[in-house]
């Protein structure tokens, strides 16, 4: 039976993408001339994404601390990454922040346009070419004043424990001197495993923002902090 509800509820996502990306467009070209951060087209596309969340029998959604996330100025929010359903909770936070994503994922017919038309960030993943360009296009985010919203394991966990860190939000937020927050996404990977497509039965995703880190001097202690904050967060559930 999970089966069957998995199969229908992906394609009324397909569907209804159809949809939703007519809307963006209409966003975008009625906001272009005076949202230069595209804050509106965000918004909509959380709502879009959320949509799918709240929509779904199967899922209970919490969001806690969203005002710790900065509606105006720059910060850097770094997240643990266990399912694709990590994706549709964070935009539930409804805070105009920047996605920085896997290349791949802009290939995608209309929610790759979409992240095109919101001015996220790709990555290659593995390329230094790839990782100096979205360096530079998060700190022209970050001097525009837009949060930068990343994965810092670089990829989903395969067995639920938190992956080591990668250095590239830590240096951000040192080289723009904003602060880390810290997130904490539970109960996801229960919602839907990195691999297969079928749901699970009845799950309750929390997205829990943690207390922000200060800029220091030093990324490799803004790392050190950030990680314990949110294993810290996740041992606790």
């Amino acid at each position: 039976m999970l089966w069957v509800f998995s199969m229908a509820y992906w394609a009324f996502i397909g569907l209804s993408c159809v949809v939703f990306f007519a809307g963006a467009v209409v966003v975008w070209l009625v906001t272009l001339p005076f949202d230069r951060r595209r804050v509106a087209l965000h918004l909509y596309s959380s709502a879009w994404a959320s949509f799918y969340v709240y929509v779904n029998p199967l899922w209970r959604l919490r969001v806690t601390g969203r005002d710790l996330v900065p509606w105006h100025g720059s910060a850097v929010l770094v997240a643990n990454h266990a399912s694709l359903i990590d994706i549709l909770g964070l935009f539930a936070l409804f805070r105009p922040f920047k996605w920085v994503s896997k290349q791949e994922i802009f290939r995608v017919p209309l929610i790759g346009w979409n992240m095109r038309l919101n001015d996220y960030v790709p990555l290659v993943r593995g390329s230094g070419e790839s990782i100096r360009r979205m360096m530079a296009h998060c700190d022209r985010l970050l001097a525009a004043g837009s949060p930068v919203l990343m994965f810092p394991e670089g990829r989903r966990t395969s067995d639920g424990e938190l992956q080591p860190f990668k250095d590239g939000a830590f240096e951000l937020a040192v080289r723009h001197q904003v602060p880390i927050v810290p997130i904490a996404v539970h109960g996801t990977r229960r919602a839907l495993p990195r691999h297969g497509l079928v749901l699970r039965d009845h799950v309750d995703v929390h997205v829990e923002v943690l207390p922000p880190i200060a800029p220091q001097d030093d990324a490799a202690t803004m790392k050190d902090l950030a990680r314990k904050a949110i294993a810290s967060a996740l041992n606790a559930s």
